[in-house]
């Protein structure tokens, strides 16, 4: 199932959110989360008419493997922070299979 870029937006956006507040959360997490809305907050500047270009989507799933990854190795993250983490990964997942 495809989705559009604003619903990548907002699940990333709330990922990073809850990450933020999460005061379990690792530093290394919390730099990790960072770095995928700063390759979002890219794409949404060099997005055609709303829609991402390829190689920021290539950049968006690349940043969502790493922030997927160290969610699932935090051992002191809440399972809503690593729930919102693994979401906005799949989002970004489901965005590049229907690109």
């Amino acid at each position: 199932m495809a989705v559009a870029f604003d619903e990548v937006v907002v699940k990333i956006n709330d990922a990073a959110r809850q990450v933020e507040a999460d005061g379990g959360a690792s530093p290394v997490l919390v730099a990790v989360v960072r770095e995928f809305q700063s390759k979002l907050a890219k794409a949404e500047r060099n997005a055609d008419d709303g829609e991402p270009r390829h190689d920021s989507v290539m950049e968006l799933e690349q940043a969502g493997d790493s922030a997927k990854a160290a969610a699932e190795a935090d051992a002191g993250l809440s399972g809503g922070s690593r729930d919102a983490v693994l979401a906005a990964h799949l989002a970004i997942c489901q965005l590049k299979a229907g690109a």
